[in-house]
């Protein structure tokens, strides 16, 4: 976002940075789950590991999650060594699929990571809270943040004994952020474990610009 008067290089400008925050309650999850296999034979690790992927992947598919919203983030196949006597050896193969998984209905977050441990996945990797309407609350912060160099303006121009016009010159929309990101998860210890208790707590999101005002003194 950017405007600028034809003339606003001719005048005397205070520059303002402006910041506002909206808070959103996630309605959403992603999550990264996966399947970790070894084997001394390549082949044997591949086929245990699509195995129990093919398990999980069924048992999202039952919970309601559409195909489209189990992405493969993944997969690698990695030869483990040992160490003996100062000389390597190759002891097998570790085959690692990871699914990025969005749960479009927050509520059933823990349900889920049951299942899935359930039907043999060994990682949870993190789980990110999402806001699906982000951009209302995105634009709500950034009405706060024209506020708010609107406001330092004026304080400004007070403290300087200079008039500022009402409307600035020139306003630059700064990069959006949004937090909190994704949260580590170990779930690989859950699969005797009771319901997992998911907090999704609130998403700040902000938004900032850099805003112009002609003054006079």
């Amino acid at each position: 976002m950017y405007y600028e008067r034809p003339d606003a290089a001719t005048r005397n400008t205070i520059r303002v940075y402006g910041e506002g925050t909206a808070y959103a309650v996630p309605d959403q999850t992603q999550l990264t789950i996966g399947v970790i296999t070894e084997n001394k034979d390549v082949s044997a690790a591949q086929k245990q590991n699509n195995e129990v992927m093919n398990q999980v992947t069924h048992g999202l598919m039952t919970m309601g999650i559409p195909s489209k919203d189990i992405q493969t983030s993944l997969y690698r196949i990695d030869p483990q060594y040992s160490y003996e006597n100062g000389q390597q050896h190759l002891k097998g193969y570790q085959v690692n699929h990871q699914l990025q998984v969005t749960v479009r209905d927050i509520r059933q977050t823990g349900a889920v990571i049951n299942m899935a441990v359930s039907q043999g996945a060994n990682s949870v990797s993190s789980i990110q809270f999402i806001v699906s309407s982000q951009d209302a609350f995105y634009n709500q912060a950034l009405t706060l943040a024209v506020q708010n160099a609107h406001q330092k303006a004026m304080n400004i121009a007070r403290d300087l004994d200079v008039t500022i016009n009402r409307y600035p010159a020139k306003v630059t929309e700064l990069p959006k952020s949004a937090r909190p990101g994704p949260v580590p998860f170990q779930g690989a210890m859950l699969a005797h474990a009771g319901p997992v208790p998911i907090q999704t707590g609130q998403n700040e999101i902000t938004a900032a610009i850099e805003a112009e005002f002609f003054y006079m003194s």
